[in-house]
Order: structure tokens, then C-alpha cells, then sequence
């Protein structure tokens, strides 16, 4: 187990929420049925896991070191780990990775905009392509918690890196899939437009394939 790291927990209240998005919000996909979800309380890592914790599960496990594509490691939210990656750091904390709905619950944070921000989402904001010349496009990870948190305390859940789920992709199911279908991915990043960073936006990779625009967070039953 990760003894010789540390996590900074954020205590995630029990409630229920809209998960998905209204017929009206612009850019929303299909896949985004507007539906109530009763969450249990829980705590989740106030931080997408940095590489300076990544390496540590590494070194403590032998694991090859991920690549951080030149940007710099330590603080940075560690990338190009695989959802098998993501998981296997979860349970040697201690910890798992978080459900879909866990997630948006957490990233919304008693919101029902299309941004815990409000109806839009701004460069000074978080850490994503606005695709205007007037904003500046970072190109590449910062360290984590360079923009301001949530309401409930969370960073970097809009934009940075998006973040392995446990689920696997389809409709709002919970339950695990069978190894090689496809698993759900939240928040956007770095390199995405500001629709793809929505609270309600979903994605989905195959489990063994790795990118330099996704990582994860994890969080613990209460």
C-alpha cells in the first residue's frame, strides 16, 4: 500500500443531482440523458494524482517510469498512464478510481450549469484550448492547482487532464466491463475546446491505450 505518499482528501457530501445535460445546453451530445442520481458520501483526491505520487507507486512496485513529454514531473498531474495504470495506483493507496456519476457529482459541486463556473469557462478559469487568439493556449499540463478550485474544493476538474472513471462507456452503467471495451473518461484538458470540458461531457478510450492529455484521481469510500 502507498504508505509513503500523501493525498489530499476533499469530503464529498451524499446527495442526489441532474447527471447529464438539458436538451437546451449548447454542444451537448446523445450520450448525455438527462437522469437523478442519489450519491453516497465519499472523499476524493483534491488533485488529479501528481507525477511526484505516480513515481512513488512506481519506484515502490517497479513499474517503467511514465513519459512527462519534457514538461517536468513532480507537481506536474502525472499523464500517459493507461486506465490498468490509473487502477492499479488506486488500490496501492488505497483507493479506487471514481464512478461516472461520482465524478459529475464532484465536479459539479451543486451546479447545473455547463461549467461549475457558470454558463462559460475562461482561460483564467482553467487550463483548455479556447480557440481564440485572444486567450492564450498553454499547449501542455501546468502544475496542478494553478486555477482557482470548485465550490466543494476540487481542482483541475474542468480542463488539465481528463480522468479515467471506473465505469465502463455506455449508458450510465456502474458496473465493470469485460476486458477491451472501451472506458469513460471526464473533464477535458489541456487540449480540448471548452465543450469538451463540460461537466456533463463524456468520453471513452480503450483501457490499454495511453495519452499525453489524460490521468486521473482517485477517491475513498467514507
Amino acid at each position: 500500500m502507498g504508505a509513503c505518499i500523501t493525498i489530499d482528501w476533499i469530503n464529498i457530501p451524499a446527495g442526489s443531482f441532474l447527471m447529464g445535460s438539458p436538451d437546451t445546453e449548447p454542444d451537448r451530445n446523445e450520450d448525455e440523458r438527462l437522469h437523478e442520481v442519489r450519491v453516497s458520501s465519499f472523499r476524493m483526491s483534491r488533485y488529479p494524482i501528481t507525477y511526484a505520487q505516480y513515481d512513488a507507486f512506481c519506484s515502490a512496485t517497479d513499474r517503467p517510469l511514465p513519459d512527462d513529454q519534457g514538461w517536468g514531473r513532480e507537481d506536474r498531474p502525472v499523464i500517459n498512464v493507461n486506465w490498468y495504470d490509473a487502477a492499479g495506483f488506486a488500490d496501492w493507496a488505497g483507493a479506487r478510481l471514481p464512478t461516472e456519476a461520482e465524478w459529475e457529482y464532484a465536479c459539479r459541486a451543486g451546479t447545473s450549469t455547463p461549467f461549475h463556473t457558470g454558463l462559460s469557462l475562461h482561460t483564467d478559469l482553467a487550463n483548455f484550448d479556447a480557440n481564440d487568439p485572444a486567450y492564450p493556449f498553454i499547449g501542455k499540463t501546468l502544475p496542478v492547482g494553478s486555477f482557482p478550485p470548485n465550490p466543494w474544493g476540487l481542482y483541475d476538474m474542468h480542463g488539465t487532464v481528463w480522468e479515467w472513471c471506473q465505469d465502463g462507456y455506455g449508458d450510465y452503467s456502474n458496473s465493470i466491463p469485460a476486458d477491451g471495451i472501451f472506458r469513460v473518461m471526464r473533464g477535458g484538458s489541456w487540449l480540448n475546446f471548452a465543450a469538451e470540458c463540460r461537466s456533463a461531457r463524456r468520453d471513452r478510450s480503450a483501457p490499454e491505450f495511453r495519452y499525453d492529455n489524460v490521468g486521473f484521481r482517485v477517491v475513498r469510500d467514507s
